[in-house]
């Protein structure tokens, strides 16, 4: 440990939601108080003057602005690489800070030096808890319903459906609030740059498992998750993200046989739910919005698939695009 060696370094991956990233900033340095920090804020070529606007409010943030949009696992790694902190915070820009969640989290890893991670209990705005941590994936939940399984499983997949008190040990801890322990990061490694966004945490969780480290979930302490403010904007191209983000998911840490399963499955299912949707604006007559947009988000799944899920296609083609 060097004497330039800080508490915390926050580390905020921000793509054209100004607003929200201001708002998660203001209350964000009230809870750093007494705590030796820096917070870098990772631009990935916003748009609509997040960077001006940052610059201009709050000008201790350190800010990296890309001229492109890296994605979320390179963006992070782009800060790690200059970080200092004894703990990095991985921190959404559509997150609102509790006064206590920063300064508990800290406490809570500094009693635990074998705790490589730990994030807390995300509340949507309206008060609605959110899950804020996982299970490591299988066919079962990327095919499943997973609310279901969560429901007649609780024991195999622990979820919001519970109350917890006590930290819980847990697979994976959903990146919008994810302290990770520096040692770690140095022990397994950065992201994997392969995952442009979605499951670039399951992947670190698991490689951090696997190396003897234990992550755990906080339900005492609390943030608000405004929850895919820029994935919103662009709902097919997230869809197909996330399908290719298990895909290398399930390449890398599971079975040849289990990685087929799953194409082959999942394939089947969105052709049996564009068929379903179908069927269904035919009966409404066109008039129902939620009909008409889920038809056109699993026609353009199945296109990618029917293409053999061709790269620059999902989120990846607008990362010099303009939104």
């Amino acid at each position: 440990m060097t004497a330039e060696t800080i508490d915390l370094s926050v580390i905020i991956v921000n793509w054209n939601t100004r607003e929200l990233l201001l708002r998660c900033l203001e209350t964000l340095y009230p809870s750093l108080t007494g705590i030796r920090h820096e917070v870098i804020v990772v631009d990935n070529d916003s748009q609509d003057g997040s960077v001006g606007a940052v610059r201009e409010q709050f000008p201790e943030a350190t800010i990296l602005a890309n001229s492109k949009n890296l994605g979320f696992a390179r963006a992070n790694n782009q800060a790690f690489r200059q970080a200092r902190g004894r703990y990095y915070l991985l921190l959404n820009s559509d997150v609102e800070v509790k006064p206590e969640a920063i300064p508990g989290t800290i406490r809570f890893l500094d009693d635990r030096p074998r705790a490589g991670a730990a994030g807390i209990q995300l509340f949507f705005p309206d008060g609605r808890k959110q899950n804020s941590f996982d299970s490591f994936p299988t066919i079962a939940t990327e095919i499943l319903n997973k609310s279901l399984l969560r429901w007649l499983f609780p024991k195999a997949l622990p979820s919001k459906n519970q109350e917890y008190t006590d930290p819980l040990p847990v697979d994976i801890v959903i990146g919008a609030f994810l302290m990770v322990r520096r040692e770690a990061v140095e022990e397994v490694g950065p992201f994997d740059e392969k995952f442009f966004l979605f499951m670039e945490e399951a992947d670190w969780c698991l490689r951090m498992r696997r190396s003897g480290w234990e992550i755990y979930h906080l339900p005492h302490l609390t943030a608000i998750h405004h929850h895919g403010a820029s994935k919103r904007k662009l709902e097919s191209a997230s869809w197909i993200e996330y399908y290719r983000s298990t895909y290398i998911y399930f390449r890398k840490h599971r079975s040849l046989v289990a990685y087929v399963w799953l194409r082959v499955l999942r394939f089947f299912k969105m052709f049996v739910n564009l068929g379903l949707t179908t069927l269904g604006l035919i009966v409404t007559g066109f008039r129902r919005e939620r009909h008409r947009k889920k038809f056109f988000i699993y026609l353009d799944v199945v296109l990618w698939h029917l293409a053999l899920c061709p790269e620059q296609a999902g989120l990846r083609k607008w990362a010099t695009r303009r939104p």
